[in-house]
């Protein structure tokens, strides 16, 4: 028959024997399970591939997009500058007219000026309002000579300067021969007078000078 002491025994020793088994069980449930750990680092790997291709696209669509904004831009900036170009000679087309327009305007002006300049009263006619015609053409003369001097400002205002003709010789290029005369004493083609002045715009000829050419045949 069992004895209370020995059934107090018994207990400490299953106790003692529960107790070792749980210290032997945790190191066991601690340790990593190799398939599960696999499976993981698959999973793993199958995610980065997922997102290594999902960044390379975005890459590829981004280089893509670049690629089309720099296209897109060398074509626009090629269509400004052709833009800007046509619209640059349509301004210098106009300007030319209406520089022409002006140039028009001038010669009569100078005409008018030398006329005065060169206007000669009759001596025998109308001695009474004599003193009064020349004084009234000498301010006439005076107001052609001043619109004459502001219609050379403008025109400089606007780039554009007489050629200088008389004794150079003929440029061809600024230049037409209307007239010739033969003279020894000067060289052949060397202008002798100007018949109408002509005109340069930025350095490029706005109208041609007509002038008289020195011409004689060399023996």
């Amino acid at each position: 028959m069992t004895t209370e002491a020995q059934k107090i025994e018994v207990l400490e020793q299953f106790q003692n024997y529960l107790q070792q088994s749980s210290l032997d069980l945790s190191p066991v449930a601690q340790q990593p399970d190799l398939f599960s750990l696999l499976s993981e680092l698959a999973s793993l790997r199958s995610e980065v591939k997922a997102e290594s291709r999902q960044f390379k696209n975005t890459l590829d669509t981004l280089s893509s997009a670049l690629t089309t904004v720099q296209e897109d831009k060398a074509h626009l900036s090629k269509e400004l500058t052709l833009t800007r170009k046509s619209l640059e000679q349509q301004q210098d087309k106009v300007m030319r007219t209406l520089l022409l327009e002006f140039i028009d305007i001038y010669d009569s002006l100078l005409s008018a000026s030398n006329v005065l300049q060169n206007y000669q009263p009759v001596s025998t006619l109308f001695k009474s309002s004599r003193k009064k015609d020349i004084a009234f053409i000498k301010r006439f003369e005076e107001g052609q000579l001043m619109s004459l001097k502001r219609f050379t400002q403008l025109l400089q205002r606007y780039q554009v300067h007489p050629i200088e003709c008389v004794g150079k010789l003929l440029d061809p290029t600024k230049m037409y021969a209307v007239e010739t005369i033969s003279n020894q004493e000067l060289d052949n083609g060397i202008v002798v007078d100007e018949l109408r002045t002509g005109f340069l715009y930025k350095n490029q000829v706005l109208r041609l000078a007509e002038v008289k050419v020195n011409k004689f045949n060399e023996k």
